[in-house]
């Protein structure tokens, strides 16, 4: 069961949804968190439920939050944008489907134009120029979103999608809702941040609908971070390389 608490109740039809949860580097969460916050997006919707981790995050204030995915909202350009993003996912398959059906159920009600999911590809080493991978539900979505640089043969790049980013893609189809899904290469280690992947699809979407975000911050904490991996992740495992960049993760 999903609880959907109402924030807000803005009018919106034909919405755009972004969606970035946590994963492999939060290459997805890291960047629908920073254009949320580029644009000022005003959450609309809190969901709880039992599927989630049985868990609470302690805030800045330094009280407990309960685990939640959120709904945010924001018009740019005679647009309505949907951001779904959060600290958590489902915990399980059966979670997992039952969660994106319902968020399907709410997107459906406001006719929702299309879906863009994001997530990571993790590789067994860092990349020094994350690559951005695309596919989807829809042709025409699809070549709507390849823009220079975007790879569109991953057919035998990845494995299996996992988790919210492909799922809610994958059932959207049943809905006749066009979906595209989004990955950026990161490296596979489970405490890495893929900011550099975050990076790539922030700057493609913001191409794709012109949102004013300054990158300069993000470069920073890029910098920042590569000189911490030196010191955090023994070097001899953050250059390991298998044959051909094998990918060891997606979702």
């Amino acid at each position: 069961m999903f609880e959907f608490i109402h924030l807000s109740k803005p009018a919106i039809s034909k919405a755009i949804v972004i969606e970035g949860l946590p994963g492999i580097g939060n290459v997805g969460k890291i960047a629908v968190d920073f254009i949320i916050e580029s644009i000022n997006a005003k959450k609309i919707v809190s969901i709880y439920s039992q599927s989630f981790p049985h868990s609470v995050f302690v805030n800045e204030n330094n009280l407990i939050d309960l685990p939640a995915i959120s709904i945010y909202h924001k018009r740019l350009h005679n647009q309505d944008f949907l951001f779904i993003a959060g600290d958590v996912q489902p915990l399980d398959e059966k979670s997992c489907h039952e969660f994106c059906n319902a968020l399907l159920d709410y997107l459906e009600k406001l006719k929702t134009r299309e879906i863009i999911t994001l997530g990571g590809i993790g590789l067994p080493k860092i990349p020094k120029q994350p690559k951005v991978y695309i596919t989807g539900n829809d042709k025409k979505l699809i070549s709507k979103y390849s823009l220079t640089g975007v790879e569109k043969n991953i057919f035998g790049v990845v494995g299996p999608i996992i988790g919210v980013s492909g799922l809610l893609a994958g059932l959207a189809s049943k809905r006749a809702i066009p979906s595209v899904i989004l990955l950026a290469q990161t490296f596979g280690h489970p405490t890495y941040m893929g900011i550099k992947g975050s990076r790539e699809l922030i700057k493609l979407l913001s191409k794709s609908f012109s949102f004013k975000v300054n990158l300069n911050a993000l470069d920073k904490e890029i910098s920042e971070l590569e000189s911490a991996v030196k010191i955090t992740i023994p070097q001899s495992f953050a250059t390991l390389t298998p044959p051909k960049d094998k990918v060891t993760y997606i979702g």
